[in-house]
Formats: C-alpha cells, structure tokens, sequence
C-alpha cells in the first residue's frame, strides 16, 4: 500500500455547529465513497477553516461519523483578502493501492470553484 493524499472542501453557509456537522460530515463521506476508502485507511486528516467560522472544530463532525482512533487537527487559514469565505479544507493521508493520478478530490458546492482543475 501506498500513502496518498486526498484533498477537499466545502463552503458552508451560515456558521453554525449543526450545519458544519452536516457539511463536513458530507464531504467526509464523499471523499471516503469516491476513493473506495474506509476508516480502516485513514492515516491522518487535517482541517483548515476560514477565519469567519468559529461555531465549531471541523473535526468534531469527523468524531461524530466514527472517525474516532484517527489523528486529527485544525487550524485557521490565511485570512487572504478577497478569499471565498466559510470554507472548511480537508487533506486526508490515507493507504491505497490506487495510483496517485486515480485519486478523487473532493469539493462540494460552491467549493468547486477553489480547484476547478481537479473539482469533479
């Protein structure tokens, strides 16, 4: 097995605890469906959010999907002028056999417009 990355993201939009939940569990799920991954292949995940979201960590909705014995963390992106506001990112390291160039990123919404070369 391989070590790969997966990328995503997703715009939320209001900031609030239930609705990142939702957002984030979302985008969880997709990246792990599109892959053919499990929890099982999860080495680590790594959350970003914009500076306008405090209502909650985007890896509290990891730990409520049963991500549970995967090392997580967050941290604040840049607060860049003119940036797409409320966005959580996500960089998962995970383990597959699939070569780098079969990996899905994954950006839901209005999130496309971030990575439209690999935003499927």
């Amino acid at each position: 097995m391989a070590v790969r990355a997966v990328r995503g993201a997703v715009q939320l939009e209001r900031d609030e605890a239930g609705h990142m939940d939702e957002q984030v569990a979302a985008l969880l799920t997709a990246m792990l469906e599109r892959n053919g991954l499990t929890g099982d292949d999860l080495i680590s995940i790594w959350f970003t959010a914009t500076p306008d979201l405090h209502s909650d960590f985007p890896a509290a909705a990891a730990r409520k999907l049963g991500i549970t014995d995967v090392p997580l963390i967050c941290a604040q992106e840049l607060d860049i002028e003119g940036a797409m506001p409320r966005v959580v990112r996500v960089l998962a390291h995970i383990e597959s056999d699939r070569p780098r160039a079969e990996i899905s990123h994954v950006y839901l919404g209005a999130a496309a417009a971030l990575r439209k070369d690999i935003a499927q």
